[in-house]
């Protein structure tokens, strides 16, 4: 693996960083106390080329590799974006965008990624239900055949952009008797009959994020929005994993990066018994740990983008420890930082308060750390025998 980053790229990160600190970081505190969707934000990203930054040119993107497009996420978390929007961009772009694009028809493609390359339409992913959220392969709406059109039935649960959703990558069981082999992918635009969203959900993190049920009562969907072949959705939703593990956990690493920064600077400002705090042992061992956590977070995020530009296959392991680490080790350096900042860290007005509370998403969100735990015994095991 080659750990340097080309000259090209280096300059692009700087661009983003500049971005966000200039358009993106003035609207996030607002937006978080708020719990309101920033159009305004949204707009940016799309208009700095964000939302479609990996999509191929022929349909408005840049055609950016895998570690391009998590160095522009990384910068976007330290520039001081809201991770509810950064949150958002993911569902958009990856676990919707990018589905699209690597299982949809020509057809397909042609109607939909322009518009979310643009951020003119807004894309959501519909998995978890509230019976399934781990188990992804027990969910229970139903997909049945009816001439021209697959009817739909079913709820799903806790959906990243559901309220805003303008096209939902949306995976149901088409035969009952195959099990995961039995789910099947569809593009369900919003205003299909018997198609609704629910209230947004009000969240203790990333609450400019609009959350909601989707709610699927004898919708009718278009039988060539069928995405894929039939019965290959778990696969496909399986696929999301890799960015999942790259790309989505970027902007979080990009956030400890800042957090690491405000932290090094008050404690050089503050001072207490008559010297600055990071003079003092427990508060230089505590910014050693962030240091030390933001530094192997960027490499496990940087494994999985750079194997997944190489074209090799993901290992399931690798991908785990990624996701296990940032998320467990984010929640104990968000800790970290609210302490060194003492009683003004549980302010909302400073950026470690809001830190703290979005890190423990990472622990839940796309595959909890329990999951990861399991996924990295089992191979072990697989390993050895």
């Amino acid at each position: 693996m080659d750990f340097s980053f080309t000259p090209e790229q280096i300059a692009f990160r700087e661009q983003v960083l500049k971005f966000a600190e200039k358009e993106l970081a003035p609207l996030a505190g607002p937006s978080d106390r708020s719990g309101e969707w920033s159009w305004d934000a949204w707009r940016k990203l799309a208009d700095f080329g964000i939302l479609g930054l990996h999509f191929p040119e022929q349909y408005g993107g840049a055609a950016a590799d895998v570690v391009t497009t998590c160095m522009a996420g990384e910068a976007l978390g330290e520039g001081g974006a809201d991770a509810g929007l950064m949150l958002a961009y993911g569902a958009h772009s990856f676990l919707c965008g990018d589905t699209i694009l690597k299982h949809g028809t020509d057809g397909q493609k042609q109607k939909f990624l322009p518009g979310l390359a643009t951020g003119r339409l807004v894309g959501a992913m519909g998995l978890t239900e509230p019976g399934a959220g781990s188990d992804a392969a027990s969910i229970r709406t139903r997909a049945v055949r009816d001439g021209e059109h697959w009817v739909l039935n079913g709820t799903k649960t806790f959906i990243t952009n559901g309220p805003i959703a303008d096209v939902v990558v949306v995976y149901a069981v088409t035969n009952p008797d195959h099990g995961a082999m039995g789910i099947s992918g569809f593009i369900v635009e919003k205003g299909t009959p018997g198609f609704s969203a629910g209230t947004p959900f009000h969240k203790i993190c990333v609450r400019a994020s609009q959350t909601s049920e989707l709610v699927f009562e004898d919708a009718r969907v278009p039988a060539a929005n069928l995405l894929g072949q039939e019965g290959y959705g778990f696969v496909m939703a399986l696929g999301t994993v890799e960015w999942d593990r790259s790309a989505l956990l970027a902007p979080g690493v990009g956030g400890a990066r800042r957090a690491l920064r405000e932290c090094t600077r008050y404690s050089t400002e503050r001072s207490q018994f008559g010297r600055p705090i990071n003079r003092f042992q427990a508060i230089g061992h505590k910014l050693a740990d962030i240091r030390i956590y933001v530094e192997a977070a960027r490499l496990l995020v940087y494994r999985v983008a750079w194997k997944k530009d190489q074209g090799q296959p993901l290992n399931h392991m690798e991908a785990a420890i990624a996701k296990l680490y940032i998320g467990e080790q984010g929640v104990l350096s968000a800790s970290d930082a609210v302490q060194i900042f003492g009683g003004y860290g549980l302010m909302e007005e400073y950026p470690v308060s809001r830190f703290f509370r979005e890190c423990k998403l990472a622990t839940i969100g796309g595959g909890t750390s329990e999951i990861q735990k399991m996924i990295i015994s089992k191979t072990l095991f697989a390993n050895e025998g």
